[in-house]
């Protein structure tokens, strides 16, 4: 165990894949080990052994484990290692896995995934669950209204008239709605204002991350990032250091153009869309209100979008806007600096 010097591990839920090699990038031994058995065996690494595993919904909880231990612990994002199977598309499996991501790990100019604290991941639920409570909210209003339909009662497309209109709706008797089904529509509203109050519980826990948190704070200063985005962006991101400018920044959100360029000519395309799409999306939808209200305002930001929108429509606006709060973002929290327009 001495001789190891980096280890790949494919994880999973109850077996995890270890490959270990020396400093020459040998093997020295490659197992399965239970989850109950993989800590045991990460003890008997020696000291600062580099251990890499692919980013997972437990590779975080795993690498605070590590790093806690003393071993250097780093976490790599699936697409970054899937180049180094040789055996191809076609030889996946746990063992090649592992061994993919213990040479992905050796290459210099690798880029690693920070590993989150628990705070960090404890306020990223409160996303996540938001965001399934605003998915299963849709569907219910959406149930609803085919429900209505099929006794040819229809209603305007915003939520809040459909709210007014259905306990009245309900209540008629003067419609062609039968005993169960006003029975169900009764069950689907009670749901839908459950629903209602899930989201603002959410709501008000990222309202107390707003209130305590400095950095939520300077992030919600600039144009088109509300409250909900400067959370998500806190807690995702941590340290911005780890990003040696806003350009890397926006590439790493998916904000920049695809490439297919040779021979001396660029050729770009639409934006790549990787890295984490929650956060590109609520960059994205922020910077659309502020793209189709530029006009009512006179400022630097806004008169530079209009000039966007008129050279190149305002979906290129929109991405072109996203992608500029995204570096500076990056500027306000390594520079120190407050936003200023």
């Amino acid at each position: 165990m001495q001789e190891i010097t980096r280890v790949g591990v494919d994880l999973a839920k109850r077996v995890i894949q270890v490959l270990a090699v020396n400093a020459a990038g040998l093997r020295v031994t490659g197992r399965a080990l239970t989850r109950e058995k993989f800590l045991p065996w990460c003890a008997q690494l020696p000291p600062g052994c580099l251990v890499a595993m692919e980013a997972s919904s437990s590779a975080h909880h795993w690498a605070r484990k590590l790093i806690a231990m003393g071993l250097d612990a780093r976490i790599i994002a699936a697409h970054l290692v899937a180049p180094y199977r040789m055996q191809g598309k076609g030889g996946k499996n746990d063992a090649n896995d592992a061994a993919a991501i213990c040479e992905a790990a050796s290459r210099p100019q690798m880029h690693f995934v920070p590993v989150k604290s628990v705070e960090q991941q404890s306020m990223l639920c409160i996303h996540r669950l938001r965001e399934g409570f605003k998915t299963e909210r849709v569907a219910c209003i959406n149930r609803i209204r085919g429900l209505l339909a099929e006794f040819g009662l229809v209603f305007a497309q915003k939520p809040e008239v459909l709210r007014q209109a259905l306990p009245e709706t309900i209540e008629d008797a003067s419609n062609e709605l039968g005993g169960l089904a006003r029975l169900a529509l009764q069950r689907a509203f009670v749901q839908w204002q459950e629903l209602d109050e899930h989201l603002d519980w959410c709501d008000q826990r990222i309202a107390a991350h707003l209130k305590t948190n400095e950095q939520v704070r300077q992030a919600q200063q600039l144009m088109g990032v509300g409250p909900v985005t400067a959370s998500a962006v806190v807690a995702s991101v941590g340290d911005f250091h780890q990003f040696k400018d806003g350009a890397q920044f926006g590439a790493w959100l998916g904000l920049t153009p695809r490439q297919h360029s040779s021979g001396g000519k660029n050729n770009l395309g639409r934006i790549t869309k990787h890295g984490d799409m929650y956060l590109r999306t609520l960059l994205i939808q922020g910077a659309k209100s502020i793209v189709l209200t530029a006009h009512k305002r006179d400022d630097p930001i806004s008169r530079w979008v209009l000039q966007i929108r008129q050279r190149s429509g305002w979906q290129k606006a929109v991405v072109a806007l996203a992608n500029k709060n995204a570096r500076i973002l990056w500027a306000v929290f390594v520079r120190g600096k407050a936003f200023g327009i």
